[in-house]
């Protein structure tokens, strides 16, 4: 059973703040010139395994290794590191791992591509709506995602979304998700101007910490695994069951 001070974080949480006085109270989300979204669990949930079946075909083609990614930590992390941690549970060193990493990437990217057809992604709630109305105020709009970057347009294309982002950060011009995020913003402000306000928006802890880390504000939606309680822990600047409520706050 909870705790009242428990109960009473996921209300603070759910009303837009993570209960650190510093942070300002009434945050105002429509407040930026650039949002930059993670893809699985705050864009989409994938409801098929091409993604997954990818990984397997790669690690059983170039490194003979017959392994699932059981105990393989994937939600918050990105495709070279999660093929890499794969190999290693099955025995192949990152030395090895890493002398085909990139040849590995192409070969999921091939698979993905040749099964679009069987990509199923779920729309996460109210996306489509944010992102329309994003656009018609004149937002850039950008993706900063831990999948290699021909994965995720290819899920994004299947959604049917992939025309509302300019660009994309993904995990095969940089491994870890900070880099990935910190890219991301440099590019927003190339486009824009040094002084660009930009937002990240994600579902996991990773996603807050790496948006933290690089200096920007972020939105967490428990719209992934990790519940609304587990991502205010984090302290995001924003943290909401799922982009439906965002519509809840005052301009």
């Amino acid at each position: 059973m909870e705790s009242n001070r428990e109960s009473g974080a996921i209300v603070i949480a759910a009303d837009g703040f993570s209960g650190n006085e510093s942070l300002p109270r009434g945050f105002d989300w429509r407040g930026f010139d650039a949002y930059l979204f993670d893809i699985d669990g705050t864009l989409l949930n994938s409801r098929d395994a091409v993604h997954y079946e990818a990984f397997l075909i790669a690690m059983q083609e170039l490194y003979g290794r017959a392994v699932d990614l059981t105990g393989v930590p994937v939600h918050g992390s990105t495709d070279p590191i999660i093929l890499l941690k794969a190999l290693e549970m099955a025995g192949v060193c990152e030395a090895d791992g890493r002398a085909t990493l990139a040849e590995a990437m192409r070969r999921m990217c091939t698979e993905v591509e040749a099964r679009s057809e069987q990509l199923r992604p779920e729309l996460c709630g109210s996306v489509e709506k944010l992102l329309a109305e994003l656009k018609a105020g004149g937002k850039l709009m950008g993706v900063t995602s831990g999948n290699v970057e021909r994965i995720g347009w290819a899920k994004l294309k299947a959604a049917g979304i992939d025309e509302y982002f300019s660009f994309g950060s993904f995990s095969d011009r940089n491994e870890t998700r900070t880099e990935i995020f910190r890219w991301g913003a440099e590019e927003a402000r190339r486009r824009l101007g040094a002084t660009a306000k930009v937002c990240f928006v994600g579902d996991t802890p990773a996603d807050v910490e790496s948006a933290k880390a690089c200096g920007f504000a972020v939105i967490a939606v428990a719209t992934g695994i990790f519940p609304l309680l587990d991502l205010a822990k984090c302290e995001p600047d924003m943290c909401i069951p799922g982009c439906e409520t965002l519509w809840s706050y005052a301009r």
